[in-house]
């Protein structure tokens, strides 16, 4: 008996998170709000309001975007967003034509919201995007991919590394995508089924033991040199040149360049995925959550390292997850006096350099974050090197660092501890996702 009330309570709080990711944008529309560093154009803020690649340190509304916002997904430095009507929209970095408008777009004109071209005959449902690389899900389940990729994160075949405009990922035909989540060069994609596909750069496990190749990373080495080192600007400039070394070193490492499915999670049902810089999560549907990959900030959350998915070493039931740079999120169902409430917490693990943790202890174990203790997170996403998250009140937290206003706060503080963004008080608040350094906020009107 007490078995299935806990079932029937994890079944309730994943419904209250589920509505929280369907928008309620009836008649009165939405508004699209962003805040962050805004150098390249992701915040889709006009110059003659902040200036030309100037940063936004408030929520500030995003002008020139249909009132029909569903969704919005943020890449390391592009924005995407949804309508009701299968629209897709983006701005921000086009080096690499994520944008979807071509490399002839003007550049002084990449921050302006504008549909995504080569879309006319699919009715998006879901978008998600990487720094590199945007993907758009159908109405059919179908998956389409623009952008370039060295390392295969487009999924179009062998040695096809650009894609200038969006194009359907055949090796997937049949199958009905529920979501993508890109990492630095590897890529996952869960079904409506709950199967696992996996391409890109395969490095450290990141995609499993896929064809059964599991080599390190050079990566890994390189910031093993620093990780153990009291951070300083030094520190950082040598850790950046390293990684550059690195991933220098990376570009003979094996690449799967079709998608395939993960063999070992063949047969489990998975419900939700996140990748990191070069890490992966999967939560499935009893609750057991894998992590594979690099581990070098201790964002695998397990002492089994093992490369491969393998259990986080958590107590709580994660009932949705998220990741940033190099460091992972869950939320979890809280403990609550005689099982009444529900209550979730959010549990963090990994890179805490500028404590995007949002709480003290080891950095290598799963544990929750305090500071919002008694609140019902419903969302949380990760950025480089700060987080954020909506409770079921429709606030706003965020923690970590500041630079850039990427915080929202009015400044560049860093926040050990989650703060409520109190600008957004009286909203009700649909979305928040993080990109690199720059946040979306889709608020109902």
């Amino acid at each position: 008996m007490l078995r299935i009330r806990r079932v029937l309570k994890e079944k309730k709080l994943l419904n209250l998170i589920a509505r929280s990711s369907r928008t309620r944008w009836m008649s009165s529309g939405t508004e699209v709000m962003s805040f962050g560093d805004g150098s390249h154009g992701a915040l889709g803020l006009p110059t003659s309001l902040i200036g030309h690649g100037m940063d936004a340190y408030e929520p500030t509304p995003v002008t020139g975007l249909p009132s029909d916002i569903t969704s919005v997904s943020a890449g390391h430095y592009h924005s995407l967003a949804v309508t009701s009507h299968g629209q897709l929209w983006a701005w921000g970095r086009n080096h690499e034509v994520q944008l979807g408008r071509g490399l002839l777009s003007p550049r002084d004109t990449w921050n302006e919201p504008k549909r995504v071209e080569g879309l006319d005959q699919v009715q998006v449902t879901a978008a998600f995007a990487s720094g590199v690389v945007s993907a758009a899900i159908g109405d059919d389940g179908s998956l389409w991919v623009w952008g370039k990729s060295k390392r295969g994160q487009l999924g179009l075949g062998k040695g096809i590394t650009e894609a200038s405009v969006p194009s359907k990922v055949e090796a997937l035909e049949g199958q009905k995508i529920a979501k993508v989540s890109f990492g630095w060069g590897h890529t996952l994609a869960q079904t409506v089924d709950g199967k696992l596909f996996g391409w890109g750069y395969l490095a450290d496990g990141r995609l499993g033991k896929m064809g059964g190749l599991v080599e390190a990373s050079p990566l890994d080495s390189s910031m093993n040199v620093v990780k153990h080192e009291v951070i300083t600007q030094s520190t950082v400039e040598v850790a950046e040149r390293l990684v550059l070394e690195g991933m220098e070193k990376e570009k003979d490492m094996p690449i799967v360049w079709d998608p395939c499915s993960v063999e070992e999670l063949k047969g489990v049902e998975v419900v939700d995925i996140a990748c990191g810089l070069d890490h992966s999560l999967v939560l499935c549907r009893d609750g057991t959550l894998l992590s594979s990959g690099s581990n070098v900030y201790g964002q695998l959350g397990r002492a089994n390292h093992d490369m491969g998915f393998f259990p986080v070493d958590i107590s709580f039931p994660a009932l949705a997850i998220a990741s940033g740079l190099g460091h992972s999120l869950a939320i979890c169902q809280a403990k609550s006096p005689e099982g009444k409430g529900d209550a979730t917490s959010i549990v963090s693990w990994g890179w805490n350099q500028s404590s995007q943790l949002g709480r003290p202890g080891p950095e290598n174990v799963p544990m929750e974050v305090e500071g919002l203790a008694g609140e019902t997170a419903i969302l949380v996403s990760g950025g480089r090197v700060h987080s954020i998250a909506v409770t079921s009140k429709g606030e706003v937290w965020v923690w970590g660092c500041g630079r850039n206003g990427r915080l929202g706060i009015g400044s560049s503080c860093d926040e050990a501890e989650p703060i409520m963004l109190d600008s957004l008080e009286g909203c009700e608040v649909l979305q928040a996702v993080s990109g690199f350094d720059h946040n979306l906020i889709l608020i109902a009107q």
